[in-house]
């Protein structure tokens, strides 16, 4: 007599990569073109310089997520799935055809939402959702967003930084957004606005606040609430270090300066952060871990 096993529908595949791996190769080969533009044109502009870390920190969650999401394989959500696929599909067509890079990078977001719930239905979508979400940072800010906030930024950029350096006794005048101080005017040009700064740290907070996956939900609205205030205070220290450079030690000094401002800015920013993060903790410790 023969025993034969037979396996139970609906059944996992513990080693389901190979069903997974010509899917999101077929993605990547479509969307291939795209980074090959965005590496060509977009990601240049200091704005959306960080395009390509926003993408290598995606395959880098997606990989994470990668033995949680394999359990969830086999439960389809086909109509649901295929609807938002198709439209990703058609957003890319009409991005792609027209020139629009806006709508031809944003068109991954729904292409990949519609492949997760073919794959796993809405449970591998809770899996997935954080990376999903984090995609949107890839998608270049449209023209008349920037140029809507850059101005306003300026100003408000350039006041501050006349008002705190005039308080400590400097000689210093503006002038809409050009600062005069001694024998020197600065122009406080579009990339000392803070808008790439605020984008960027977003970035980077929402990441760090999903990595720590803190149980309470008020310390993690008061870190989201704090990240554009300190993405602009930062801005603010970066162009004060700006104008103070210039003043004592000369204009040649002030462009050199000028050069890796941008790092010393984000660098600034991630500390302001991590240090209004640090002092909250004491706040949101569990009682039993109080001493």
């Amino acid at each position: 007599m023969s025993i034969s096993m037979i396996q139970p529908t609906g059944a996992i595949d513990r080693n389901p990569l190979w069903q997974v791996l010509p899917i999101f190769l077929g993605f990547a080969l479509l969307f291939l073109p795209t980074y090959w533009r965005l590496s060509q044109e977009t990601w240049n502009d200091e704005a959306h310089a960080h395009g390509p870390f926003v993408l290598m920190i995606v395959g880098w969650l997606f990989y994470r997520q990668w033995p949680t999401f394999r359990e969830t394989l086999g439960r389809s959500a086909p109509y649901s799935g295929g609807l938002v696929f198709l439209l990703g599909l058609l957003c890319y067509v009409l991005g792609r055809s027209q020139g629009l890079i806006l709508l031809e990078t944003g068109a991954q977001i729904p292409v990949l939402f519609g492949l997760t719930l073919l794959l796993t239905g809405w449970r591998g979508v809770k899996v997935l959702w954080f990376p999903l979400l984090f995609l949107v940072f890839m998608v270049p800010l449209p023209g008349f967003v920037i140029d809507g906030i850059t101005g306003p930024l300026k100003a408000q950029v350039s006041g501050v930084v006349e008002w705190v350096l005039y308080a400590f006794g400097l000689p210093i005048s503006r002038s809409g957004v050009t600062l005069n101080i001694g024998a020197y005017q600065l122009l406080v040009a579009d990339a000392c606005s803070g808008l790439n700064s605020m984008y960027s740290l977003s970035a980077m907070g929402l990441l760090f606040l999903n990595l720590m996956n803190y149980q309470s939900k008020l310390r993690t609205a008061l870190v989201i609430i704090s990240i554009l205030p300190i993405a602009f205070a930062a801005n603010v220290i970066r162009v004060m270090i700006l104008v103070l450079v210039t003043y004592y030690l000369g204009d040649a000094a002030g462009h050199a300066l000028h050069d890796t401002a941008a790092i010393s800015l984000y660098v600034i920013a991630l500390l302001l952060l991590f240090g209004f993060d640090s002092l909250l903790r004491p706040f949101f410790v569990p009682k039993k871990d109080k001493k």
